[in-house]
């Protein structure tokens, strides 16, 4: 009976069923996208790591940040910082000891640096990398200023971002080299 409904539904949408001798197996790929440029992916062949080794030039200020903020990020994470769809990024109230921790910026993340490496190659969500690494620091520098973790005047380039501590600095284990 279900051989018989599965060869109905392909007649009536015009394929005939195949035989034995005609199937050449599963595709050896999906058939999605292309191979990538060289150029592509040198574009995204870097990192950032803890201690701001891989930093790029630039700079962005908070004030440069809430506006960059407001244009790309507050649709998810809402008005400062506190969540929406997205997490939140700012704003606890509990901290991580609390009876219900509350994971932002500045309660959980322990370098600043890896912050700037999340936000410049996956965000905002809908086009990741859209943002130049000025704008990034900028970004950067407001979730900063929300977290209580920068002044409102305040500046980020490689210097200043390499140089933050985060309240959570010493909250995780180091991985042994």
């Amino acid at each position: 009976m279900h051989k018989r409904l599965m060869i109905l539904a392909l007649i009536l949408l015009g394929t005939r069923p195949l035989n034995a001798a005609q199937w050449q197996g599963p595709p050896a790929t999906p058939g999605l996208g292309r191979p990538a440029s060289a150029a592509e992916i040198a574009k995204l062949d870097w990192g950032v790591m803890p201690d701001g080794s891989g930093l790029p030039a630039g700079a962005g200020s908070v004030a440069q940040g809430e506006r960059i903020y407001a244009m790309h990020c507050i649709s998810c994470h809402g008005q400062g910082g506190l969540g929406d769809g997205g997490d939140q990024l700012a704003g606890a109230v509990m901290q991580l000891t609390d009876e219900w921790p509350e994971k932002t910026v500045g309660t959980y993340w322990p370098y600043a640096t890896t912050l700037f490496d999340f936000i410049r190659r996956s965000m905002p969500m809908t086009r990741p990398g859209v943002l130049s690494d000025s704008e990034v620091y900028a970004v950067t520098a407001y979730i900063l200023h929300l977290n209580g973790i920068l002044a409102a005047d305040a500046v980020l380039n490689a210097s200043t971002l390499k140089d933050i501590t985060l309240p959570n600095h010493e909250g995780f284990i180091p991985m042994p080299h």
